[in-house]
């Protein structure tokens, strides 16, 4: 037994796992490493509903290696599934790519100008970069690489050998379908991003079935290497098997102890898996609730393997908001390599660990992601100060750090909102970008935008690809003298108590006080009243005010945070622009 670390993170729904998956691996493999498992097809772009199935076993897993245990946490990359169609709006991707449709991951060209020598190896690559910037250490297994070497030999043979039984564990839930509904399809930002079954879930295949009976494995043609074929006989003691292509017309007859070009059917395959790894734990969709989902088959399959179905969740989807406007992988798929552009990857862990994972939530894209890095900020500040709750804190520890250390993270993690206005104002001056948020702390000002790194650049990119050109900031580079003409004296008078105030509260703190306490100076109260000192029309006259300030400063009647927009502008352009 190793020393167990003891965990203070009891509250959680990871620790909880944490502590059924060793029970049961005790229970099944003593003394052996426990092994979690997720299945990721890169069919195409691999999303962020994809990523639930990586991290809810990543979570639990580190959790069981803080503890002292041996864990190996597998991806089986399905890159030996069939290419099944041509992903929409793939950068360098056209209809000729249609031609190998069947044929295995692995053996299409890549999009053109990509650098990986197959499609499967290109969106591999992505994936397994957002995965190390996440900090998700995993054992790979390339599906094509064990097919074609051999390493599921005795598998096969065996699912052969007993394919009666597994076609009447099929025949269970065998159903005549109902024509599909078409359904609208959502916009992006609207629509749930769900993970694949499993992996090659998409697939749903039971087998080959022709004049000569059930068969659970597939071969790829050995002329065009596509899948579209039926096995039409095969002897159990001398292993021949013979298929015809019905996309070619091509046969053959092989011997299938020597041959390696095809694979199990998915129902079979995933778990054969199971068994063969000796998986305790795997997610799935919750699409597995339905009868006859691969999960619920495969429970019944894995026994024909020796082996046991894992334990595990069912997890729910994960939401969008926010990416209509734009996406990289640009067929509206936001992938994990998208949201790692807009945020720290602390916090993309965060929204994985702090929901169970039967919870859907949202990934933002939008104006909500500043609204999440206020709370994300909230949370690190009760951290530090003993005040957050154990479910919470524990949430936050597994997003910092994981059991091989902390993650890298911003010295002087400013606020987003902040961060952002001022990328905005700057539009990519980095010298203005440093003035500015060096004038928020005079007391303690920000040397090098290093120290703000990399939120800021996180900041910058969501400003440059999630908002729109026309709600950029843009600062006037004139006075509006019309406006200023026609204002009243109230008006003209909230202008000249701002500007008198200017010097004395250059910085963030001494601005936000100063704008907001205007209003109140002018309606007869102190600038350090508090809201329930004040009538409830104060609100309504600071309104008037930040707008007045907008249409002068930016010519619209909202925008950045103003003492953010001060502080950018500048004290002599803004004395300029407000009419001084």
């Amino acid at each position: 037994m190793p020393i167990v670390a003891q965990s203070t993170e009891t509250t959680d729904w990871v620790s909880r796992f944490a502590d059924e998956v060793i029970e049961e691996s005790e229970r099944r493999a003593p003394g052996k490493p426990v092994v979690v498992a997720s299945g990721l097809s890169p069919s195409g772009p691999i999303h962020l509903g994809n990523l639930r199935e990586v991290m809810t076993p990543h979570l639990v897993a580190d959790e069981i290696r803080r503890r002292g245990y041996q864990v190996r946490h597998l991806i089986s990359w399905d890159d030996y599934d069939r290419y099944r169609k041509v992903p929409a709006g793939v950068p360098g991707v056209d209809e000729t790519w249609a031609e190998h449709i069947g044929k295995p991951l692995t053996s299409v060209p890549a999009p053109k100008g990509s650098p990986h020598p197959n499609w499967a190896e290109h969106f591999k690559a992505a994936m397994i970069e957002s995965l190390a910037e996440l900090g998700v250490e995993f054992d790979g297994i390339s599906q094509t690489e064990q097919y074609t070497s051999g390493v599921y030999r005795e598998q096969i043979l065996h699912a052969m050998k007993h394919r009666g039984d597994i076609d009447a564990i099929l025949a269970q839930y065998r159903t005549k379908k109902a024509p599909a509904k078409k359904q609208q399809q959502k916009p992006v930002d609207e629509a749930e991003l769900e993970a694949a079954e499993g992996s090659g879930a998409a697939a749903e295949d039971d087998g080959s079935s022709g004049s000569a009976g059930y068969f659970p494995y597939k071969p790829y043609c050995g002329n065009c290497e596509k899948d579209l074929t039926t096995v039409t006989s095969y002897d159990d003691d001398s292993t021949e098997l013979t298929y015809s292509c019905t996309a070619c017309g091509f046969s053959e007859t092989v011997r299938l102890n020597e041959f390696n070009r095809g694979k199990l059917v998915w129902k079979v395959d995933w778990p054969m898996r199971w068994a063969y790894e000796g998986v305790i734990f795997e997610p799935s969709g919750v699409d597995h609730s339905s009868p006859g989902s691969s999960f619920q088959v495969g429970g019944q399959i894995v026994g024909i393997f020796g082996g046991r179905q894992p334990i595990g969740p069912m997890y729910a989807f994960v939401g969008i908001s926010g990416m209509a406007k734009m996406s990289s992988s640009k067929g509206g798929v936001p992938t994990p390599a998208d949201a790692l552009k807009i945020m720290e990857p602390q916090l993309l862990r965060w929204l994985y660990a702090r929901r169970k994972p039967n919870q859907s939530f949202k990934v933002a894209f939008d104006q909500e992601i500043q609204r999440l890095y206020d709370e994300w900020d909230r949370l690190e500040a009760k951290v530090a100060d003993g005040t957050a709750l154990p479910a919470d804190a524990a949430a936050h520890s597994r997003a910092v750090r994981t059991a091989s250390g902390e993650l890298p993270r911003t010295p002087r993690p400013l606020p987003y909102r902040t961060l952002a206005s001022v990328a905005d104002i700057t539009a990519g001056h980095e010298d203005q970008a440093l003035r500015i948020l060096s004038d928020l702390d005079p007391a303690n000002p920000l040397t090098s935008l290093d120290e703000a790194r990399p939120r800021y650049d996180k900041a910058e990119a969501w400003i440059n690809t999630h908002v729109p050109a026309d709600q950029r900031t843009i600062v006037r580079d004139e006075p509006d003298t019309e406006l200023l003409k026609s204002l009243d004296e109230q008006a003209r008078e909230s202008l000249r108590l701002l500007l008198d105030g200017l010097a004395d509260n250059w910085s963030l703190d001494g601005l936000t006080h100063l704008v907001y306490g205007v209003p109140k100076v002018q309606a007869g109260f102190s600038a350090d009243a508090t809201p329930k000192e004040l009538p409830p029309e104060i609100k309504t006259a600071q309104r008037s005010f930040f707008a007045l300030l907008y249409r002068l400063l930016v010519s619209r009647d909202t925008g950045p945070r103003l003492p953010t927009l001060l502080l950018a502008v500048g004290q002599e352009r803004v004395r300029r622009l407000l009419g001084a």
